[in-house]
């Protein structure tokens, strides 16, 4: 379960994305407070969240392209150094009394630009940390990871305000954003699986989108990805409207089902670690069993039954990104991982601005309950045609094969890794998979902000 341990590199990773995440999370819920102090509406704090993310739907493909043309270990220093800084910024412009939002408006685009350069260069630069062998071990692993700093630096984050001030708890991030520099400085050079740059010749975004577009499998699984992300996902909503409305449990309720979330989150986490291989089937029957576990939640009785509900569910969410983490970086040519990479985070970041107010339009319309039940017949519905499609797929490369006179070279079991569909001029084999975003997703766990 914890193999990707073996690597000196990846200890050193897991440790500073751990002290990286629980810092972020610390920001992320002081700098939501302090919006929210000066404006007293939470469009403004919308607003701050939507200006962050941005930047990665916009400028993702150009970052893919250049993570997969230079050197990504100075991208990935930098970027720290950088977020630092900006957490630098916002303890000034806390500690002076800020009346207005305009700089913590702009300090969040400005991290949110960061981030999207970054993104794709710590994909690549974890994939190098640990090998191909590892890597679908180290995502799972990067999501505990993840889950438990979210879960502490929201914890430290409300005990720390009332102590040390706002100002004080972006200190603390831009600190822990030392331990990600102090780990890639101390990393072994001659462990790491270096990934091959893509080629002088190679028209860096074109090429990326035209992989992707020409990758049937990739399409269905993003496709997938972003209805269970948009509409499977999203249950700070619906827990929220849950709470406050037909559970009637309030906000002690809503607190309760925050906790049994986050135990789901890191009960994914550890099961895709404990798993020797991800396929496609495994993010195919969870994507139908997380479908099955809304339609249920928006039926359950009580508070209590709602929570256990939410357990499976959490983790089942756990698991279909790792599973389209590992696949589609283990699955890409390693020249277009950055890339790859960027065009997921495109998606993640799509389903999250989606998500959200299509979600809180149909419980504001049709009540939490009917909102939840047709979210679930919609990813059903989406989970079954995926799987559907994926198997028209493999099964027309096998008769693509026979007809070719290649009856004897055996098709990948249904998908677990159907890379055949990629175009042969993908150049190398997957050897280094993604980035370790575990050590982010994505998710993961790779320090995006730190």
């Amino acid at each position: 379960m914890f193999r990707s341990l073996r690597h000196h590199n990846y200890k050193l990773w897991a440790v500073s994305d751990m002290v990286s995440i629980t810092g972020t999370w610390m920001q992320a819920l002081a700098l939501n407070w302090l919006i929210l102090s000066i404006t007293h509406s939470a469009t403004s704090v919308g607003l701050g969240l939507v200006l962050n993310a941005a930047p990665a739907l916009l400028l993702g493909p150009l970052a893919g392209a250049l993570a997969d043309r230079l050197p990504v270990r100075p991208i990935v220093l930098t970027a720290q150094v950088l977020q630092g800084s900006l957490a630098v910024l916002l303890a000034f412009i806390a500690a002076g009394d800020a009346q207005s939002t305009g700089g913590l408006y702009a300090i969040s685009l400005a991290s949110g630009v960061v981030g999207a350069f970054s993104g794709p260069a710590l994909g690549r630069f974890g994939a190098e940390v640990v090998g191909p062998d590892d890597l679908s071990n180290a995502l799972a692993l990067g999501s505990v990871i993840n889950s438990a700093g979210r879960i502490l630096g929201m914890s430290l984050a409300g005990a720390l305000i009332p102590l040390l001030g706002v100002p004080g708890v972006f200190v603390a991030n831009a600190a822990s954003f030392l331990a990600v520099i102090a780990a890639i400085l101390l990393m072994r050079r001659g462990e790491m699986h270096v990934l091959p740059a893509a080629a002088a010749s190679e028209r860096g975004i074109a090429d990326g989108l035209r992989y992707v577009l020409r990758t049937p499998w990739l399409l269905v699984t993003f496709a997938l990805a972003f209805v269970m992300g948009s509409l499977g996902r999203n249950y700070q909503v619906t827990m929220a409207a849950m709470s406050d409305g037909p559970l009637d449990a309030g906000a002690g309720g809503y607190g309760m089902l925050s906790v049994a979330f986050a135990i789901g989150t890191i009960l994914g986490g550890l099961y895709a670690a404990a798993r020797a291989r991800l396929p496609l089937g495994l993010l195919l029957a969870v994507s139908v069993a997380v479908s099955v576990g809304q339609l249920l939640a928006g039926v359950s009785p009580g508070l209590v039954v709602f929570a256990l509900v939410m357990v499976p569910v959490a983790a089942g969410a756990v698991i279909i990104d790792t599973v389209v983490s590992t696949r589609a970086q283990l699955d890409s040519p390693d020249h277009l991982r950055g890339r790859v990479i960027a065009a997921q985070g495109m998606v993640g970041a799509a389903a999250g601005a989606v998500g959200p107010p299509a979600l809180g339009a149909l419980c504001d319309t049709l009540g939490p309950r009917t909102a939840l039940v047709l979210a679930g017949v919609i990813t059903t519905a989406a989970a079954l045609l995926a799987t559907y499609v994926l198997v028209r797929i493999k099964r027309t490369r096998a008769a693509e094969a026979m007809a070719a006179g290649f009856s004897s070279t055996p098709v990948p079991a249904l998908l677990p890794a159907m890379t055949a569909a990629a175009p042969a001029t993908s150049a190398a084999a997957p050897s280094a998979r993604e980035a370790v975003p575990a050590l982010s997703g994505a998710t993961a766990a790779v320090p995006s902000s730190a």
